[in-house]
């Protein structure tokens, strides 16, 4: 920011854009998916993020900047539909499958801004950019050298021109919406608006807790919230791999409800828990972590039981762009509320949200 002389909020709408660009391109990437070898698409999107943040490195104004971080964005949505379109074609436990691949997203959540922020500690942001930019490089150069069994549906075929292609998506689009993938689809967006309402504000409502604010220790500042966050999302590695592994012994729907109903329960009782003291507080935050990242393998199981296999990758696009577009508006709608009223309606609003998303799930058991 000081180099470049803008604001946090000028920051936070470039980088806002290229996570926009994440739910928007979902779609596009999903028809991709069913139309191209999901293989080269996923190495496609490491190497173009690291494009990316290669630019970054390079950047020396705020319009490269914006144009790297939307070059990103638009290569990072790539990812999910044909990474999560990949496992359900070719795994034969989806729900393990999705839940290993789970805890990787986990552990790069947790442990990736940890790293970069120590890497700053010694050298300057251009070239801790430039080392990201060479992991995702090296990552999907040693990508080229996996070798696994693909199925019918991965070879991609002949594709016609594009006026058949927007037509054949269509199609397409129209057939899954007119199944129960449509109901699933609606309790995705839900889950997406609790997630984002829940995590965007955390750090900030425990910062304004009795028992985690800051304080002062040899002239500097300690910040519980921040540390409790980090358990919270450390946590978040075992709920993905027990939701996973769950999804393979009962129903997903069955688990997809499980989960809503814990975190409706969850979110109403974290107002009452809030004033109780540390312990407490620290054990809700984890068990909120847990749940919360537990449900990310159940919905994508979810997802995989009621589209077609040849439409996969087109039903994961919708449901990115779900999960991180429509279902940004809970990051809006938790600022809105903590702007206009308290954290305690916040979290009773989560619940609700919950609650109708446990309805959704209910409502695809009968279909």
């Amino acid at each position: 920011m000081a180099e470049f002389d803008v604001s946090a909020a000028v920051i936070g709408t470039v980088i806002g854009a290229g996570y926009a660009f994440i739910g928007l391109g979902a779609p596009v990437s999903g028809v991709l998916s069913d139309r191209f070898s999901s293989r080269r698409l996923i190495l496609a999107s490491i190497g173009g993020m690291g494009i990316g943040f290669g630019i970054v490195a390079l950047s020396r104004g705020l319009v490269s900047l914006a144009a790297a971080v939307l070059i990103w964005g638009c290569f990072a949505s790539v990812y999910h539909p044909a990474g999560l379109s990949l496992i359900s074609r070719t795994a034969d436990a989806r729900g393990t499958v999705f839940a290993y691949h789970g805890v990787g997203g986990n552990v790069g959540t947790a442990f990736g801004p940890l790293l970069t922020a120590l890497l700053l500690m010694f050298v300057d942001w251009r070239l801790a950019a430039g080392a990201l930019a060479a992991v995702a490089l090296l990552v999907g150069l040693a990508g080229t050298r996996i070798e696994f069994e693909i199925g019918a549906a991965e070879d991609a075929g002949e594709t016609g021109s594009i006026a058949d292609e927007l037509r054949k998506t269509a199609r397409d689009s129209r057939t899954l919406f007119a199944t129960a993938f449509a109901v699933a689809l609606v309790g995705v967006l839900l889950y997406g608006m609790y997630y984002r309402g829940l995590l965007t504000f955390l750090p900030d409502v425990l910062a304004e807790s009795p028992a985690l604010r800051p304080f002062q220790l040899l002239d500097q500042t300690v910040q519980p919230a921040q540390y409790v966050y980090t358990a919270l999302l450390t946590v978040g590695i075992g709920g993905q791999y027990v939701g996973g592994r769950l999804t393979d012994r009962v129903s997903s729907t069955t688990a997809f409800f499980g989960f809503f109903a814990v975190l409706a329960g969850l979110a109403a009782a974290f107002p009452f828990v809030r004033g109780l003291g540390t312990v407490p507080l620290v054990g809700i935050c984890l068990l909120l972590g847990f749940f919360v990242y537990g449900t990310a393998p159940v919905y994508q199981v979810v997802v995989a039981d009621n589209a077609d296999e040849a439409v996969q990758g087109l039903s994961y696009g919708f449901t990115y762009l779900a999960m991180f577009g429509v279902g940004a508006l809970g990051a809006s709608l938790a600022g809105f509320v903590l702007t206009h009223a308290t954290s305690a309606v916040l979290f009773f609003l989560l619940a609700g949200i919950a609650g109708l998303g446990g309805a959704a799930v209910l409502l695809l058991m009968r279909l």
